[in-house]
C-alpha cells in the first residue's frame, strides 16, 4: 500500500517507495543482514572488518538502506546529514551535543521490543522487523526546533504514529499517551547517574493529549536520510513531532501507554518552571533564560553555517492550530 502525503505549510512530503519495494521489504533487509534473530545491528555489526583491524576501533553500529531517494524538491535547505547525526541532543548518552555520536556506536537495536498497552482493546507488541516492515512507510521532510534555539531540516523516514494506535484501538476512556524510552544503563552512560545524565530520572518520558498523537503529522520514525536511525538520533524508533520543541520527540521507544490522566513528562518533572507538558514552538512565549522569537538554522557542513531566521508559530505546521482552540498558550506552554 502506498501512501501519498500532501504538502505542509512550505516544504514537502515525498512518498517514494514503490509498492514492490515496500512488500519486498523483508526479504531485501534479511539478504543484506540487517533482520532477524541472528543478527544484530549494533555493536558485533561491521561494514567493513578491515576498518576495525587497520583502525584499531571498536565495532560501529551499521545503518541499512530503506530503499528511500532523499527529495530534494522542498524549498528548504536540508541538513547536511554529517550536522544531522553529529550534533544533537541524546542525554542518555550525554550531554555535550557531540556525546550522542562519539557514545552510541556500540548500541544494539536488535532484538527490540516496544509495547503498547493501556487503555486499548487490542495491546500490541512490535518487534524490530515489524518495525520496519509491518507498516507502509514514507518520508517526509519535517523542521525539527529545539528549545536551545537552533533547528534543522531533515528527511524523517517512517510512519503515522495514529496508524499504530488505531491497530491498539484506544477506549473511550482513553484521554493521553504516555511514552518510555528504553532503560539501559550498560549500553547508555548518561543513564548510569544523574551527573552523566543532566540531572534526568531515567528512564526518559514523555506524552501527548490523544487528539495531538492522532494528528497525521505526528510520525513513528525509523530512519532518515535514506537510511535506518543512527543510535545517536534514537534507533530503532522514536517520535518526530514538528510542531514542538524537539524535547517532545522522545527517542528509542519502548513503551506506548494509554491513559486517562495528563501524563508526567522528564523535562516537566525536573524543571517545571522552563518546561511544559505541551512544549508547543511558540515565538511569543520566551524561555526563562532566552528568547525564543529567532532561530539558528544549520545549513551547512559546519553547524557554525547556520541562517538566521524568525521563529514560526508551531514551527510553520499551521495545520495543528485548531488542537488548541481557546487555550491560553502562554499559560499552557
Amino acid at each position: 500500500m502506498l501512501i501519498k502525503s500532501t504538502k505542509r505549510s512550505d516544504e514537502s512530503e515525498n512518498q517514494v517507495t514503490d509498492e514492490t519495494v515496500f512488500n519486498s521489504r523483508r526479504d531485501v533487509l534479511k539478504k543484506l543482514g540487517f533482520l532477524g534473530a541472528g543478527s544484530l545491528l549494533g555493536g558485533s555489526a561491521l561494514a567493513n572488518p578491515l576498518d576495525w583491524f587497520k583502525d584499531e576501533r571498536p565495532p560501529k553500529f551499521v545503518q541499512s538502506e530503506l530503499s528511500f531517494n532523499v527529495d530534494t524538491s522542498t524549498k528548504q535547505t536540508l541538513t547536511p546529514e554529517s550536522q544531522a547525526i553529529n550534533y544533537n541532543n541524546f542525554y542518555e548518552f550525554g550531554t555535550s551535543k557531540s556525546d550522542p555520536a562519539k557514545h552510541a556506536q556500540s548500541f544494539k537495536v536488535n532484538p527490540w521490543k516496544l509495547e503498547v498497552e493501556g487503555l486499548v482493546e487490542n495491546p500490541l507488541t512490535l518487534d524490530y522487523d515489524d518495525l520496519l516492515t509491518k507498516f507502509p512507510l514514507e518520508e517526509r521532510i519535517y523542521r525539527l526546533r529545539c528549545v536551545e534555539a537552533w533547528s534543522m531540516v531533515i528527511p524523517w523516514i517512517g510512519f503515522s504514529l495514529s496508524r499504530l494506535l488505531k491497530q491498539a484501538k484506544p477506549l473511550s476512556s482513553a484521554k493521553y499517551v504516555a511514552f518510555e524510552t528504553v532503560y539501559d544503563p550498560k549500553q547508555m552512560r548518561g543513564q548510569r547517574s544523574r551527573f552523566l545524565g543532566g540531572g534526568v530520572d531515567y528512564p526518559y518520558i514523555e506524552g501527548l493529549r490523544l487528539d495531538e498523537a492522532m494528528h497525521p503529522l505526528a510520525l513513528m520514525t525509523v530512519g532518515m536520510y535514506g537510511k535506518t536511525l543512527p543510535p545517536q538520533n534514537g534507533a530503532p524508533v522514536r517520535l518526530t513531532v514538528p510542531w514542538k520543541y524537539g524535547f517532545k520527540s522522545i527517542k528509542s521507544l519502548v513503551k506506548i501507554k494509554l491513559v486517562d490522566k495528563m501524563p508526567p513528562t522528564s523535562w516537566n518533572i525536573l524543571i517545571p518552571s522552563e518546561y511544559g507538558f505541551y512544549a508547543n514552538v511558540n515565538p511569543k512565549v520566551a524561555h526563562p533564560r532566552w528568547s525564543q522569537a529567532r532561530e539558528r538554522r544549520i545549513v551547512g557542513a559546519s553547524v557554525l553555517d547556520q541562517k538566521r531566521i524568525d521563529t514560526k508559530m508551531f514551527n510553520g505546521y499551521e495545520e495543528v492550530t485548531s488542537l488548541y482552540t481557546g487555550m491560553d498558550l502562554a499559560r499552557y506552554y
